[in-house]
């Protein structure tokens, strides 16, 4: 089934607007919050088959998705869809943190933050030269953690000290035991095989206070997908993550001594809650020199990650630069030995 919500006032297509946070109405501008557009304006189509072969509700074309996505627009007249079975049941989002940023001051946002790459290209922000950009509500499992850990190790604490005409080094050992407990709140792991996972984590943090329970007209405009895998699936990449975090704790803690040498560090982590969410993403594909970059930017804050192509004359003019500042500093260097400053 495919769900297409139409404006009440003129019957034209209603998207959900990022500025407004409300459903608006291409044709005639009206808007209407999420909580009071009424159900009866909702179109819903059942497919006949289970093809990926769905019919738009506003101008009867075909609409071929793939099996993972959720929400789309309609290739012919752009029309909002959003196919309903496949976000029920096991497929449900629990929670959704909408899109704030719109696609108008996404690609401004994008701008800026190309400005500010010392050694891009300065053709490289072109706009004809920006082939697209996204609107992706990219699914996610955010995980809560608890973690168990127990260790024992050998600190030295070293101490260096003069008497007299000697200079002592005095080094005490120290037998060091710690039981550490700690958990985790909202770990975020994409769940699409599409996206680059790299890509996904550097986006972070997300807002989590900003998670709305999730209502099918948010995905109205954007493109959606459902996971690919099960928090199950997705828990090995979680529980690695968290092992990181307890070293950088338990570094943090013994950070008084001077070395460490573990005898034992067990980590025991376990997961104690699991939530599927849609976190909005802005997907940019830019073309430069026969080349297609690819960006990601979050969808509420704006944070811009990905890698953008380097000017070879602007780095070989960096990288001089600072061969000539070091040479310049070691030649003022030498002016002083050799004046006897030194």
């Amino acid at each position: 089934m495919i769900l297409h919500y139409t404006c009440p006032s003129c019957a034209g297509d209603m998207n959900f607007d990022a500025d407004t946070g409300k459903l608006t109405c291409r044709s005639c501008g009206r808007k209407d919050t999420i909580e009071n557009y009424p159900e009866e304006m909702i179109k819903a189509t059942f497919a006949e088959d289970e093809t990926n072969e769905y019919h738009c509700n506003n101008c009867g074309a075909v609409l071929i998705t793939l099996a993972e996505t959720t929400a789309t627009n309609c290739s012919f007249c752009q029309s909002a869809v959003v196919i309903a079975d496949r976000l029920s049941g096991s497929l449900a989002p629990s929670k959704v943190i909408p899109f704030t940023i719109s696609e108008k001051e996404a690609v401004k946002a994008f701008k800026k933050w190309c400005g500010r790459g010392l050694l891009m290209p300065k053709d490289f922000m072109m706009s004809e030269r920006v082939k697209t950009i996204t609107g992706m509500y990219v699914p996610f499992w955010l995980y809560d953690i608890n973690s168990n850990s127990k260790v024992q190790a050998v600190g030295t604490v070293v101490r260096t000290y003069t008497k007299g005409d000697y200079i002592y080094t005095e080094t005490s050992y120290f037998d060091v035991m710690r039981e550490i407990n700690l958990n985790y709140t909202k770990i975020p792991a994409d769940a699409s095989e599409k996206m680059n996972d790299d890509l996904m984590d550097k986006l972070e943090p997300f807002p989590f206070n900003e998670l709305k329970d999730f209502k099918t007209p948010y995905l109205a405009g954007y493109i959606a997908e459902k996971y690919n895998y099960t928090d199950k699936e997705m828990m090995p990449r979680i529980e690695k993550r968290v092992k990181e975090y307890v070293d950088t704790f338990i570094a943090g803690e013994l950070s008084n001594y001077s070395t460490v040498s573990y005898k034992t560090k067990d980590i025991d982590i376990k997961q104690k809650n699991s939530a599927y969410v849609l976190l909005p993403v802005w997907m940019i594909y830019h073309d430069y020199n026969n080349s297609e970059y690819i960006f990601a930017m979050n969808g509420h804050t704006g944070k811009v990650v990905g890698r953008p192509p380097l000017s070879k004359g602007k780095a070989a003019a960096w990288f001089g630069g600072i061969a000539a500042g070091a040479f310049l500093i070691m030649k003022g260097i030498a002016v002083l030995i050799g004046g006897g400053y030194l």
